[in-house]
């Protein structure tokens, strides 16, 4: 997972989470440093938010905050792989702190599962970053029902239970325990992983030295292959389960898809035979609008969110032919200015994109959000300890506000919040990093309506975390109900 911004996946993959045992922190979006884009036109003033005051208090409001807290298979594999008894005591932290849902990582990087299918097989182990002890293996014996395991603990708390689905990923080259994933046992799947656009060529992954394997989305071996998967999760619907939220539903940054398929099925969609890859992407590029612009670089943007709406509806239509009362959500970077490098939009497509983005989005671009498909929508507001308020992209409270805009009331239910463990603490005191845990609560429930928290380790990990937001669920909560 650490090359240019080949993600920030990759360094923040290897700094925490995959090697620190947790998910990466940016669900492996391609994360800029900065902005990219002029902040959108449509974005409110900058007002402050409501400082949360502390309360010890543990009685629940009539009126409660939607909040999710995800809860990653390889961060918490150290505690749940190795006593099941571990899951009862981390989520009643979780709802005694004031959280309503949890999402539980059912598929991690690797591809394998933590429920039963007939697909695919379930994780052997995972690895995890132990403090004073390095990294990890931790197997998974598989004595008992992972999943139902959350439902059944987390419905006796009262708390909602997500499924949380890697959705591209189709294994991973661990640089401690070698191959792991799918692709590695399937030749049919590995020939349905991307091909990457780099600066000496058009490559599939295997011949680069990238290490996460991602599905080529728009490949119809690919996604038969996880819609199958997602009727077998579905089924956890009989059994209590209350939604699935899918994760990395997108493409492997800009660099991806340039297979042979692909090329094909552009064509197909603009009618003609055209200069490959130089009409649609320069070779190697991966960030940002290009220039000079090629040809044909709009209507690439448009085909690829096109392909993975299409895909976000067959995963709702198939989860919900299963059981029409699970809930479907996603979860996306908030940094929808530059999003589209991932081949999504998660805004509405009553939202009209063209007007606030022209340089790289058409004016059908916007048919193809898919907002208006989720239950829940998760934005990742992953700014930095200093940037808890504004009205910008790369503040949360900002994050969320333009979140609110785009989507339009479309989603049930609309959170985003930070992840509390893998910014910079260069500059700030530990106070200074709890009370952003605090206020970014209010922050980003005020701007959306909902909160989301990546990642449960990190208030394992410093568990004063726990008490600080709680603070901030209880002061959100309580401004909900007008006390």
């Amino acid at each position: 997972m650490r090359k240019l911004i080949l993600t920030l996946i990759a360094s923040f993959a290897l700094l925490c989470s995959c090697e620190d045992g947790g998910k990466d922190p940016l669900a492996g979006f391609v994360m800029p440093s900065s902005p990219v884009e002029k902040d959108d036109p449509s974005a409110p003033t900058d007002t402050t938010g409501t400082q949360p005051g502390d309360t010890t208090g543990t009685q629940q409001p009539a009126n409660r905050v939607p909040c999710f807290i995800w809860i990653d298979a390889a961060a918490n594999s150290r505690d749940f792989f190795v006593d099941k008894a571990n899951i009862a005591r981390d989520l009643k932290l979780a709802a005694d702190a004031g959280f309503t849902h949890i999402i539980v990582d059912v598929r991690p990087t690797s591809g394998d599962l933590l429920f039963k299918s007939t697909h695919c097989q379930e994780v052997d182990f995972l690895g995890a970053w132990v403090t004073g002890g390095g990294y990890q293996k931790f197997v998974w014996n598989k004595e008992f029902d992972y999943l139902q395991e959350f439902i059944d603990r987390g419905h006796e708390l009262g708390l909602k239970v997500y499924a949380g689905f890697n959705t591209m990923v189709a294994g991973v080259i661990n640089g401690y325990f070698g191959n792991m994933g799918v692709c590695f046992r399937d030749t049919k799947l590995m020939d349905a992983v991307t091909w990457l656009n780099t600066d000496s060529g058009i490559k599939p992954t295997k011949d680069t030295d990238v290490k996460e394997y991602f599905f080529n989305p728009g490949d119809p071996v690919a996604q038969e292959y996880i819609i199958s998967l997602l009727k077998d999760l579905a089924a956890y619907g009989k059994k209590g389960l209350d939604g699935i939220l899918l994760d990395r539903g997108r493409y492997y940054g800009y660099m991806s898809d340039f297979s042979p398929k692909t090329r094909t099925a552009f064509e197909e969609y603009v009618g003609e035979t055209i200069d490959w890859p130089s009409d649609v992407l320069p070779a190697g590029h991966q960030h940002y609008v290009p220039s000079p612009v090629p040809k044909k670089y709009l209507k690439w943007n448009e085909y690829r969110a096109k392909t993975i709406h299409d895909f976000m509806t067959a995963a709702h239509d198939a989860i919900k032919a299963v059981d029409p009362k699970v809930g479907f959500g996603v979860y996306v970077g908030a940094w929808y200015a530059s999003y589209y490098e991932n081949g999504v939009n998660w805004a509405s497509p009553q939202y009209n994109t063209k007007a606030y983005y022209p340089t790289w989005a058409t004016a059908e671009y916007k048919n193809y959000g898919f907002a208006d498909l989720c239950d829940v929508l998760l934005l990742g507001a992953y700014a930095g300890i200093g940037a808890v308020n504004g009205s910008a992209e790369w503040t949360m409270e900002g994050f969320c506000k333009l979140g609110k805009q785009k989507t339009m009331g479309d989603p049930g239910i609309l959170a985003g919040g930070p992840d509390v463990g893998n910014w910079s603490l260069d500059g700030y005191t530990e106070q200074d990093e709890l009370d952003a845990v605090k206020n970014s609560v209010t922050a980003c429930a005020g701007a959306c309506g909902g909160y989301f928290l990546f990642d449960m380790i990190h208030l394992k990990l410093k568990p004063a975390k726990w008490n600080y937001v709680k603070q901030g669920i209880t002061a959100a909560n309580k401004k909900l109900n007008n006390q």
